[in-house]
């Protein structure tokens, strides 16, 4: 059973957290569903979701590049 402390903070049971598929370090938000109900919900790492998704050859050799030193002026 978690409590909730004096610095309105719960602690979650371990075994609650694995079933769910977070972990120690995760960012969650936390919203109400209804009165005396809570939902986390882990928040989406966008580039380790995307990164690399893009086939070879989806932009020509160099132009990165160019776009990053746009990015200088």
């Amino acid at each position: 059973m978690a409590r909730v402390s004096s610095k309105n903070q719960i602690t979650i049971p371990v075994d609650v957290l694995r079933e769910a598929g977070l972990a120690a370090g995760d960012e969650v938000s936390v919203r109400a569903v209804g009165r005396g109900r809570l939902e986390a919900r882990r928040l989406r790492d966008v580039i380790e979701e995307y990164a690399g998704s893009l086939p070879p050859g989806t932009y020509p050799p160099g132009y990165l590049d160019q776009l990053r030193e746009e990015w200088d002026r």
